[in-house]
């Protein structure tokens, strides 16, 4: 029996919720390991609608256990408010389900307020920086924090004094910073006044979960592990400084849940059939015309957690052949193949021209990644639908065909077919727990 982790192939919203959902039911536990409550995963279970951002998806599944791993910053209010929401749709979370890693660093208000901060005076032209488009949530300077070695930690939050003692040595940065912004200073005392609120509703939760999942791995139970985000939004290896603050690649799993990396077995790669990005930064493939809002139309292409519109474009198999090799992608799991149905051509990108040089690869430099020109290779489309397909002999023959030349430019095998939100309209093509 392997463990699994599933990771986004190219900007995020590849449509990871539903597949982790389909593997979780495979699964024993589902592991979140990086990012934060800025990116969602929607899961559409018996028809009714799930939003997580904090939460494994395994959280919905009944006799599954979930944990908030120690490479995710965690904001205590938006936890609480995403438990309390599941338990209203009749979700069972509670401290026997659900562990959040003792050394989780928190994020408080005070790194959403600087995050906007921030983006306000990069919208102004000012000596802000550029503007980099984040979810204003706060988690990035929250993850600044965490390598500063001034956060607060989720086991902080047993002690009193722990909590005061963690708050002073945040201000003293974070109070000059904003002085230095034109921002009013935080007041100590009512911050420790809403930390010292929320802990007692979270430290239930808490626990060294890298002691659990050591003896679920010995004991042979199936982890998985959810990723947030995609690998091209990885703050190394991503389109920077347009990235996220943490690593997304698999490889993450490992550190970001405190288990060796022998115990990552199989990287799955959730990897749309077209391609879509939220926020700024370079996107060679974009569509400005009636094809890209025709496929954000069709693909409902809105943000789950800030519902902001997802620029489209056609299928970059640079972009993706690039994540695979570097985020040791085993196979992917196409999907949104039914938002391509009635197209009478398809286009994918299978090198970049920069300059009049050909590329077969996305450079690092941020200037570079701005002027690069996609060159496309033509596709046959499809009339009949695809929408719910099953089996292999539901498919069109030229959405097949479509399929194959993604798996042959890419490099990697196709192991799951997604043909529409639903969980069971999924077509298997290997079981990466059985690997």
């Amino acid at each position: 029996m392997a463990n699994v982790v599933v990771v986004g192939s190219q900007w995020g919203d590849e449509g990871k919720g539903k597949i982790v959902d389909w593997l979780s039911e495979r699964a024993d536990v589902v592991v979140r390991f990086q990012g934060g409550h800025n990116a969602g995963h929607t899961l559409v279970i018996d028809g009714k609608v799930y939003k997580l951002s904090l939460l494994p998806s395994g959280i919905v599944r009944g006799g599954k256990y979930s944990v908030i791993g120690n490479g995710v910053v965690v904001d205590p209010w938006a936890l609480l408010k995403e438990i309390e929401l599941l338990r209203s749709q009749g979700a069972d979370v509670n401290s026997d389900n659900l562990m959040l890693a003792e050394n989780c660093a928190l994020i408080l208000p005070l790194h959403g307020e600087l995050d906007g901060i921030r983006e306000d005076a990069a919208n102004l032209c000012t000596k802000g920086g550029p503007k980099i488009g984040t979810t204003r949530r706060g988690i990035g300077p929250a993850y600044e924090d965490k390598v500063a070695r001034r956060a607060l930690r989720a086991c902080d939050l047993k002690s009193d004094e722990a909590i005061e003692i963690r708050v002073d040595t945040l201000l003293g940065h974070h109070n000059t910073l904003r002085r230095g912004l034109g921002a009013e200073e935080i007041d100590r005392e009512e911050l420790i006044a809403k930390i010292k609120e929320i802990a007692p509703k979270i430290t239930p939760y808490i626990g060294a979960s890298w002691r659990m999942l050591d003896k679920m791995r010995h004991e042979r139970k199936r982890i998985l592990f959810e990723g947030a985000q995609g690998i091209m939004l990885d703050v190394d290896h991503g389109t920077y400084p347009y990235v996220t603050s943490s690593n997304t690649i698999a490889s993450q799993a490992a550190g970001g849940s405190g288990v060796g990396a022998r115990t990552l077995d199989y990287v799955l790669g959730i990897t749309k059939a077209y391609t879509t990005r939220v926020g700024e930064g370079p996107f060679p493939t974009e569509l400005f015309d009636e094809v890209g809002q025709g496929l954000g139309e069709r693909g409902h292409e809105f943000g789950t957690v800030t519902g902001r519109s997802r620029r489209c474009g056609y299928f970059d198999a640079v972009m993706v052949r690039q994540a695979t090799k570097i985020g040791g992608i085993t196979g992917i799991a196409l999907t949104k193949l039914d938002v391509l149905d009635g197209m009478d051509e398809l286009k994918v990108c299978v090198a970049y021209d920069l300059d009049g040089e050909r590329l077969d690869y996305f450079p690092a430099s941020t200037e570079d990644q701005a002027r690069v020109k996609p060159i496309y290779e033509t596709l046959e489309g499809w009339s009949d639908s695809t929408y719910g397909a099953r089996s292999w002999v539901d498919l069109p023959a030229t959405a097949i065909k479509y399929i194959r030349r993604i798996e042959e430019l890419i490099e990697t095998p196709v192991a799951l077919l997604s043909t529409s939100p639903e969980r069971e309209d999924t077509i298997l093509v290997h079981d990466p727990f059985d690997d």
